[in-house]
């Protein structure tokens, strides 16, 4: 039995088994719980399986990929699961916090992180290989072209660190463009400093007219009376200039 890559799901399976190492070596030692999204042939999965006493769980929406690697791992502790990540509660399968590993399709990429935002409580890291303009735009400092609503909201919750770039060769089918793996750790801010739905809000809100000043792309939003004038500095700015404590700045100041 073999796996298709299959075009409406993104798939482009990792060939090298060399990366493939490279890239399970970078989850954090002593790691136990682990979710895999996205397993395709099992070329991580193998990998996986050879960190001792791990509890690891593969998750995929390709059920000839799920029957594929049931066949090819019987017998393993690894657990199988036909499911859709991003409507899956992953957290259900764990006593605790887990670690997030995965080829992830192209196509769904930003959902996924918005997921895993979403779990941010109890998803400790993430080790992923995505298109490499999106890893770069995710782990961009401020000042950045490529600085945007995502590298402010992950960067809010996790230490984000570009580790290395994976060239088209390496993929059936390759892809037309190059890949990047990516590793998001869990900083310690348990909460922001500010309503978080307001921060999500004003972070969108900003990007979404990312060539215009704040003052005007958040016209929408009600400020504090007093407050607003202790943020007018930053209200001039253009939104790729502000940290994510500048932007927590600005949610404190909204009714």
């Amino acid at each position: 039995m073999e796996v298709r890559p299959k075009k409406y799901l993104g798939q482009h399976f990792l060939k090298d088994d060399n990366i493939a190492s490279k890239i399970v070596r970078q989850l954090s030692p002593g790691v136990k719980n682990i979710l895999e999204v996205g397993p395709g042939t099992g070329i991580l999965t193998k990998h996986l399986l050879k960190i001792e006493g791990i509890n690891l769980f593969c998750v995929d929406t390709d059920p000839e990929s799920i029957d594929y690697l049931k066949q090819k791992l019987p017998g393993h502790s690894v657990k199988f699961i036909r499911a859709d990540f991003l409507k899956f509660d992953a957290g259900r399968l764990f006593k605790g916090n887990y670690s997030l590993i995965g080829n992830l399709p192209y196509n769904i990429t930003s959902q996924i992180f918005f997921r895993v935002l979403e779990n941010r409580h109890t998803i400790d890291e993430v080790v992923c290989m995505i298109q490499k303009e999106v890893a770069e735009r995710i782990s961009s400092p401020p000042g950045s072209k490529r600085y945007g609503i995502l590298s402010v909201l992950l960067q809010a919750y996790y230490d984000i660190k570009y580790l290395f770039q994976v060239n088209e060769s390496v993929f059936i089918p390759p892809p037309k463009v190059k890949s990047a793996v990516i590793k998001l750790t869990r900083n310690n801010i348990k909460k922001l400093d500010c309503t978080e739905e307001l921060f999500f809000n004003v972070v969108k809100a900003a990007f979404n007219q990312r060539r215009k000043t704040l003052r005007n792309s958040l016209k929408s939003f009600v400020f504090e009376k007093d407050g607003r004038s202790e943020i007018e500095e930053l209200l001039s700015e253009r939104p790729e200039q502000l940290t994510v404590g500048e932007f927590v700045e600005i949610a404190k100041r909204i009714i």
